[in-house]
């Protein structure tokens, strides 16, 4: 009988506590947080269970070759980039871990919202080329304005939650989630949002229901020119689309941490134009897809995923 101890992969960046736990439960662990696709597919064969990000696919030719997997840990939230269907029907039991960072994402939302209200981020680039504009740079307030939010899973709901003390009323769309209205957080459609919303704010998976959800359509809707702010991920959101939209004032500004292709050095030259269109217009913010990493979301999304694989 043999004593080799089942070989975990964790192929992303990780909390120690991930590696700590495994190895003090008699796994072997191989921590690759660079690993490749092509290098992935040469030793998956060895795996009893991997650890996954948004690096790597796990597709049906992967879980072909790993025929002794027994699970699939995915630290965050979107299963987008794993064939869970598939595991499925091979017996590999897939787990993520959206509680581990749904509210560092609904805190670096709020964070967006707030600076592109206030001017925060445009004033200061203002001021570094000896620029000292009040008048120009007069702030919104939050208080007293209709936040929409598109998906009411863990971060869209998590994010209303941070807005409990700012005199809001809160407008969320779930197309598969009912009976959570509750004070300030009502029940809404689609159409609702786009009509009456000063803030609007996506929080859905990618899926193929999802992808452009966020089209010309959904901004020739808008009703009240809102801020719109995109943290879940890039698919979601059509960048041609938004690009109208600012270029024809039908919304405030846009706060994005997500696009559609985040490897800069393998846009295309229309990404790329895109790219260098929002980072140049005064109405917007983007950050490098970072709302659900936190130091404090990096251990929690470890020590989630442990609890639910029961490690």
């Amino acid at each position: 009988m043999s004593n080799q101890k089942p070989l975990v992969i964790i192929t992303a960046h990780a909390h120690q506590v991930l590696k700590d736990t495994f190895e003090e439960k008699g796994y072997e662990v191989l921590y690759q947080p660079e690993i490749t696709y092509d290098m992935l597919s040469e030793i998956v064969h060895n795996a009893h269970g991997l650890i996954v990000t948004t690096r790597i696919k796990i597709d049906k030719a992967i879980i072909d070759k790993a025929t002794n997997l027994k699970w699939i840990g995915r630290l965050g939230s979107g299963m987008e980039l794993i064939d869970t269907a598939y595991a499925q029907i091979k017996g590999v039991r897939c787990e993520s871990s959206p509680e581990g960072n749904r509210n560092a994402v609904g805190e670096h939302v709020l964070g967006m919202i707030l600076s592109l209200m206030n001017n925060i981020s445009y004033s200061f680039d203002e001021i570094k080329l000896g620029k000292w504009n009040r008048d120009t740079n007069r702030g919104i307030e939050l208080s007293g304005k209709t936040v929409g939010i598109i998906g009411y899973g863990n971060t869209g709901s998590s994010f209303a939650k941070l807005l409990s003390s700012f005199n809001v009323t809160v407008l969320a769309y779930d197309k598969y989630k009912f009976g959570f209205a509750k004070g300030y957080i009502r029940e809404a459609g689609f159409e609702q949002v786009c009509r009456y919303s000063d803030v609007i704010s996506f929080h859905v998976p990618l899926t193929e229901e999802t992808r452009h959800m966020a089209n010309e359509t959904f901004f020739n809707s808008l009703s009240q020119r809102p801020f719109f702010v995109n943290a879940c991920r890039g698919g979601v959101m059509d960048a041609a689309a938004l690009i109208n939209a600012l270029a024809q004032d039908k919304i405030a500004g846009a706060g994005l941490d997500v696009l559609e292709n985040e490897r800069i050095d393998s846009m295309s030259n229309l990404q790329l134009g895109q790219l260098r269109f929002l980072t140049s217009h005064p109405r917007v913010l983007i950050t490098p897809h970072i709302a659900g990493y936190s130091h404090e979301a990096f251990l929690k999304m470890s020590t989630v995923i442990l609890e639910k694989l029961k490690i």
